[in-house]
């Protein structure tokens, strides 16, 4: 499956009103399937808008973006489809239940039945919250919501699963039940596109990375190989080589 192309960009360009440098400038990138793909870089590097293009939520400048074949600025309605999104923020309704929140958004994407009632169990299952399904979400602590609101981002049973920050601000048994779960996933053919600030994770988790900046893409490959071309002690260690330790408040 890894030599299907999951995501193809091309010289993609992103400018907003206002500020005097493309989010991004000609970004090229591939990913195939069925990999844990991490997107890495400071903030406003270009992460949260290339995500934001990837996933059909805001139109390039010029370029173009193929989700598994499917031009987005052709057909968004196609290439959107077989696409998860699980944004850094929690997006629950804290006084429905965990399994209420499934079935809500289950029925957003046009599930219903059997078909629903199995996802739902799959998606309580897969995050741990079997026992705790129909107790409110404002009971939960906070790496229970985090849980749930990857959950939701499955419900659909997505082909690609777009992560931002999945496992910020958490327990270290969340995050490991987290980090089993997506290898899980990975290993039944999803594609998953994976940004986050912790970059000893980025080296457990990802086949691929991509370290980008100002918009520009500045490294593609393995973890281990970026480490060994950049003769640096770990990834963290080559990103911040690649761009630099200065604050980016």
């Amino acid at each position: 499956m890894q030599d299907l192309g999951a995501i193809e960009m091309r010289g993609v360009v992103k400018s907003y009103p206002g500020q005097e440098k493309p989010a991004l400038n000609g970004m090229s990138l591939s990913v195939p399937q069925g990999i844990l793909f991490g997107l890495l870089g400071p903030n406003g590097a270009g992460k949260s808008t290339s995500l934001a293009l990837l996933c059909g939520l805001a139109g390039a400048d010029s370029g173009t973006i193929d989700i598994l074949g499917r031009r987005m600025a052709i057909d968004a309605m196609a290439a959107k489809q077989p696409l998860g999104f699980v944004p850094q923020d929690i997006a629950l309704y804290d006084n429905l239940s965990g399994r209420e929140n499934l079935r809500f958004f289950g029925r957003l994407y046009g599930l219903k039945g059997e078909e629903l009632r199995e996802r739902i169990e799959f998606c309580l299952h897969f995050s741990g919250l079997t026992e705790r399904a129909d107790q409110p979400v404002s009971t939960y602590s906070g790496g229970m919501k985090r849980r749930l609101n990857l959950a939701v981002g499955l419900i659909h049973g997505p082909e690609i699963l777009f992560l931002d920050e999945p496992t910020v601000g958490i327990d270290a048994q969340s995050r490991q039940l987290i980090h089993d779960q997506l290898q899980h996933l990975v290993d039944q053919g999803i594609t998953i596109i994976y940004t986050t600030h912790y970059m000893e994770e980025a080296e457990q988790l990802c086949s691929r990375v991509a370290i980008i900046d100002e918009g520009e893409i500045l490294a593609v490959g393995s973890p281990k190989s970026l480490i060994e071309e950049h003769k640096c002690r770990n990834l963290e260690e080559c990103f911040f080589l690649l761009t630099g330790k200065e604050l980016r408040d």
